[in-house]
Order: C-alpha cells, then sequence, then structure tokens
C-alpha cells in the first residue's frame, strides 16, 4: 500500500459510524472501515475515510477484495 493510502491510527481513534454513532474496526486489506451495529463497511480512498451512508458498502453484499 502507498505511504500516501495509510490512514492515520489517531484519526481511527476518533472516528464512529455516522449512522449508529457506534465503534469502527479498521480492515486494512479492504481499505473500509466496518460499523458490525450498522452492517456497513465505509470506504478509505487514498488514506480518506468516506464516512458517507451513502458511499458505504453493505456488509451482506460480496467483499470489495473477494472479486481479486
Amino acid at each position: 500500500m502507498p505511504e500516501s493510502a495509510k490512514v492515520d491510527p489517531k484519526l481511527l481513534e476518533i472516528l464512529v459510524c455516522p449512522l449508529t454513532k457506534g465503534p469502527l474496526r479498521y480492515d486494512a486489506d479492504a481499505q473500509e472501515l466496518i460499523s458490525d451495529q450498522a452492517g456497513l463497511a465505509y470506504p478509505i480512498r487514498d488514506g480518506i475515510p468516506i464516512m458517507l451512508v451513502d458511499e458505504a458498502r453493505h456488509l451482506d453484499d460480496t467483499p470489495p477484495h473477494a472479486a481479486r
């Protein structure tokens, strides 16, 4: 992963799901922040978490790394 695509660990500590306000877990392989409570995965693009519900993937969808 390019250096510019890394997410600041301090940022990850303070981010919460915008829908549930619950905790997120970081999936480095898929470059996503996962909200288990909401069942959503928020993408990380160029090291920037996209915290919009409309941009999130439902966890019951095919994972993005499954198509590789």
